[in-house]
């Protein structure tokens, strides 16, 4: 395993970090998440990425019992706040009284006193900016958090958000956007404005939803158990990218992958830490050997004329668009 800083600060985390949204505590058992968490800790995992949302709370609650009894000091934990948790009023947002009850409840779920980044999973267009950064300092302040973060935020939300907590004297240090060869809305603004800022990349879905792994055909119907099958897996995401002209594409990649060594699931958790905005990509996973597998991108140098090439098979059906960001953000309140 290799690591990296978090942006600019002095948390450094492992460049491939492992990630629980969709699987644990829904779309697999217990048993299987548990060995999941045990294959990335055995490859070196030390960064571990979840939020309260994710399986109605039960994802944190899986993430803690399975690090139960980890030496803490050798583990970076992220966590978010922002989408419902609850059926009442004030269960959801960025306002100060669920910041500061979600904190409680994460903390309580992961078995931790304190997570090292706590996220704003969205932008809240309905609390004043000036409120949600304050209860973030305050939960820094506590101790509950050690640095704060964000999730699918604009360029523009992020430089104000990160003017707030200088003037707070918060360590802003991480954006957690989509990021893969076919989406890469983030290398127009938010990546340059985070450069500029010392804010570090953590980001998710580098290998598209499974569809840069090569295993959807043009043509064919999506292999039984996959992503794309399942409701509950996101087979809504997965299916922006299921159209013939992406997948012949991602076909094209199978030669570069075999002269770099690589499988294209590897090649693609690679091609995004080729960029030294990124501090980690979250890998994701409902087998304990796609941990394994895929953590073989740790370290891996891929050639400029490899990547040339690559942009050239993949950029006329990849987005760059960098509105689209602002599509993963609520327009109000959730």
């Amino acid at each position: 395993m290799e690591f990296r800083h978090l942006g600019r600060s002095g948390l450094i985390i492992s460049e491939i970090a492992y990630g629980n949204w969709l699987t644990h505590g829904s779309q697999v058992e217990e048993e299987t998440a548990a060995a999941c968490i045990r294959a990335a800790l055995d490859a070196g995992i030390t960064t571990f990425d979840t939020a309260d949302v994710y399986a109605e709370t039960r994802a944190e609650s899986v993430l803690g019992r399975a690090l139960k009894g980890e030496r803490r000091e050798g583990l970076e934990i992220l966590t978010k706040v922002f989408w419902p948790t609850g059926p009442g009023r004030n269960d959801r947002g960025l306002g100060r009284k669920h910041v500061m009850e979600s904190i409680d409840g994460s903390l309580r779920r992961l078995q931790t006193d304190y997570v090292d980044v706590y996220q704003a999973h969205r932008y809240d267009p309905s609390t004043p900016l000036e409120e949600t950064m304050e209860a973030f300092a305050d939960v820094v302040r506590s101790g509950k958090a050690l640095y704060i973060g964000v999730s699918e935020w604009t360029a523009d939300q992020i430089r104000a958000g990160h003017a707030l907590a200088r003037e707070l004297r918060v360590p802003f240090v991480s954006s957690q956007p989509q990021y893969s060869a076919l989406w890469r809305v983030i290398e127009g603004e938010v990546v340059p404005t985070c450069e500029e800022l010392g804010i570090g990349q953590v980001v998710w879905s580098p290998i598209a939803q499974g569809v840069l792994t090569g295993k959807y055909k043009p043509g064919a119907e999506p292999p039984a158990g996959s992503r794309a099958t399942d409701e509950k897996g996101g087979a809504n995401f997965v299916a922006r990218w299921l159209r013939p002209e992406v997948l012949e594409r991602v076909q094209l990649l199978e030669p570069l992958a075999a002269e770099a060594g690589l499988s294209l699931a590897q090649l693609a958790v690679a091609w995004v830490l080729q960029n030294p905005n990124v501090s980690a990509a979250i890998i994701g996973a409902s087998r304990p050997e796609q941990v394994t597998e895929n953590v073989k991108a740790a370290g891996v140098k891929l050639e400029p004329a490899l990547l040339a090439r690559m942009d050239e098979i993949l950029s006329p059906v990849a987005e760059f668009d960098p509105a689209r960001t602002a599509e993963n953000a609520p327009k109000t309140r959730p």
